[in-house]
């Protein structure tokens, strides 16, 4: 009986003069994200987006499934609700009630204790002839005795099944399962970014956060082939294709960073690699930023988790680039990390193990606290850097 699907937003409604490029935005996002299911409209109306049939009518249970599916990548929205829109009528809004609630009991599947439940009522609508809370007790005691419905209690904090309803001017709603979204700002509303992709379980992390906060994302990912297996390119190809899946689709850019590393390895000192091959990786990064309209380096650092990354050497790598290198996990530790790649999917992926990069030629010592000086004087050992790095942008391949 579901003939719409409410989406609701909430920092989006924060949003001043320019609320209408968000909401513009967001529900361009969605139609995106719901092309799958095909046949859909998306409408914004009055502070909400909707989804409905182009035809009107009933969405199957395969057709909610799937826009539940999209709609919880979508950021900028809070939640969203498949819904009955039905007439403005007391007897209309019972008997629908009435109907949809007996599947809605069956689905919870609670057992060994009556079931919790609450109303909750909104009314816009104030010529409707009852009260929002006068309202929810006309539908709890209709629930209490209809046909189909469990014996249930009432509790207002936290129920097992909540019924929604809302009274507007020209329509009534009525739902009984909400949906959470990732919240934050439609993917699009800030500009396109440039994010080092490692494999590893912060980058992929990071590149996520940074999509809730409004900026599609570009991936450039580095492998030394031949001493890295065909494996790490592989990898690093299904998490970008995961992540694509909460944005129109980004580039890859794979980088083979193997005759740089030998170069290092063969001029430089051996403390100093890691280091030295980061400042590398973000010139690198920089130039294809550049030429591919993206406006900031995003990466999973996080201070202090490895030698690279204290503040003397997270300084001394930002010194190699003249452009914003933003850095969302900067102040979360391991665990946080990882309890944020399982939520949002990433986890089992990362986790597979597979050389990186970073793992060629690694120093068994290496310096927490490198100068820029030092490392200055250190790249001036190798002939040709400029040639070097410039040869290995130009064997870049884009996926």
């Amino acid at each position: 009986m579901y003939n719409c699907v409410v989406c609701r937003y909430h920092e989006v409604a924060t949003k001043g003069n320019n609320r209408n490029m968000f909401e513009r935005c967001l529900a361009d996002n969605i139609r995106h994200l719901i092309r799958g299911v095909p046949g859909c409209r998306v409408r914004r109306i009055r502070g909400r987006i909707w989804i409905e049939l182009d035809g009107g009518g009933d969405f199957t249970d395969e057709q909610l499934s799937g826009l539940r599916t999209a709609l919880e990548r979508a950021f900028g929205l809070e939640s969203f609700s498949p819904a009955v829109r039905l007439p403005v009528d007391l007897a209309v809004i019972r008997s629908t009630a009435a109907a949809l609630a007996p599947a809605a009991f069956a689905r919870l599947g609670v057992t060994g204790r009556p079931p919790a439940f609450r109303v909750r009522a909104r009314r816009s609508n104030k010529h409707f002839e009852l009260t929002s809370r006068d309202l929810e007790i006309d539908l709890v005691t209709l629930l209490s005795r209809s046909p189909g419905v469990p014996e249930f209690k009432i509790d207002l904090d936290a129920a097992d099944l909540t019924l929604g309803c809302e009274i507007r001017d020209e329509f009534a709603l009525l739902f009984f399962d909400t949906g959470r979204a990732p919240s934050g700002l439609p993917v699009g509303s800030n500009p396109r970014v440039l994010v080092l992709l490692s494999g590893g379980i912060d980058s992929p992390v990071a590149a996520w956060m940074t999509m809730k906060r409004g900026s599609a994302c570009d991936f450039i990912s580095f492998h030394s082939s031949p001493y890295t297996p065909p494996e790490t390119t592989d990898k690093v190809r299904g998490i970008a294709a995961y992540l694509n899946t909460f944005q129109r689709s980004g580039r890859l850019h794979l980088v083979n960073l193997a005759a740089f590393q030998r170069a290092v390895r063969d001029c430089c000192g051996e403390r100093f690699r890691t280091v030295l091959y980061r400042r590398a990786m973000f010139r690198i990064a920089e130039q294809v930023a550049r030429a591919t309209g993206c406006k900031a380096l995003v990466t999973g650092e996080s201070l202090g988790q490895v030698a690279s990354q204290t503040v003397v050497n997270l300084d001394t790598i930002n010194h190699a680039v003249d452009i914003l290198v933003l850095r969302p996990l900067i102040g979360a530790d391991k665990l946080e990390t990882i309890a944020a790649a399982e939520a949002i999917g990433t986890f089992r992926m990362s986790n597979v193990q597979v050389p990186d990069s970073c793992t060629v030629f690694s120093p068994a010592s290496p310096a927490t606290a490198v100068p820029r000086q030092l490392a200055e004087a250190e790249e001036r050992r190798i002939p040709d850097y400029g040639r070097l790095l410039e040869e290995t942008i130009q064997a870049i391949e884009t996926v």
